[in-house]
């Protein structure tokens, strides 16, 4: 299968991914619309960033490095401008399902924001870097910005979703530990691809990454959608005055 297969297959597996989240969306509250919009809107960001990639407009041609050994490679920039919006996005609705009664700690979610932008903006700097001490360097950066997030993630948000009902702490960590997981492959195949140690055809890089880019925004949306929607249900059957403890924003 060639690169184009794969990037027309992550603009249609993303265009329909969104139409499926948004459809299944309930709005019975202002949170529950609010959180379908966030899932949805994730993979309508990506759909435009595969669209440009499969497109030549997404990517461009490195000239051979300083090494003898270095050859021209294709860098897909667009891939990074997608994760920029859509992985905190991702991490918005992650921090919802933590503090489900209500956003009592902002401060922590922008803490998120802030590490995930550091470790994708890092990450940009490493692919695009030809010369090794550069590239490495900006690679442990993002590495530990991404240790940042993990923390973010199990320690800060799930001291906050302690104090949430039983169901609410079972789909938050079900949420934390499937998109967790997701991401750890991604810095291994940048590792491992064209813009690190070269060990993956440029063709298999595309393929992983695009297969991953499908699980964590259409599949952990459509599950995290699903878990808005349980947890709604119950608010609404213990009745208004525990529906409006749902946070509205």
């Amino acid at each position: 299968m060639t690169p184009q297969f794969w990037l027309w297959l992550g603009f249609a597996g993303m265009a329909a991914g969104a139409a499926v989240i948004l459809f299944m969306a309930k709005r019975r509250t202002p949170a529950e619309e609010a959180d379908g919009i966030i899932h949805g809107i994730v993979p309508i960001i990506a759909a435009c960033s595969y669209f440009a990639m499969a497109t030549g407009q997404g990517s461009l041609v490195l000239p051979a490095g300083p090494d003898a050994a270095d050859v021209a490679r294709q860098f897909y920039f667009a891939r990074y401008i997608d994760w920029t919006f859509t992985t905190p996005l991702l991490l918005l609705g992650l921090s919802r399902t933590a503090m489900h009664s209500g956003m009592r700690r902002p401060a922590i979610v922008w803490g998120l924001i802030g590490s995930d932008l550091i470790m994708i903006v890092t990450a940009l700097a490493f692919g695009l870097s030809n010369v090794a001490a550069v590239k490495w360097t900006w690679f442990a950066i993002s590495c530990g910005a991404f240790v940042a997030v993990f923390y973010g993630i199990f320690v800060q948000l799930r001291e906050e979703n302690a104090g949430e009902r039983a169901d609410v702490r079972s789909a938050f960590m079900r949420n934390a530990v499937f998109l967790t997981a997701v991401w750890c492959a991604y810095p291994v195949v940048l590792l491992i691809g064209q813009d690190g140690l070269g060990f993956l055809s440029p063709t298999l890089a595309l393929a992983v990454i695009a297969i991953l880019d499908l699980t964590a925004k259409v599949v952990y949306g459509i599950m995290a959608t699903k878990e808005t929607t349980r947890a709604v249900d119950r608010d609404l059957a213990e009745g208004p005055k525990s529906a409006s403890l749902r946070r509205a924003a």
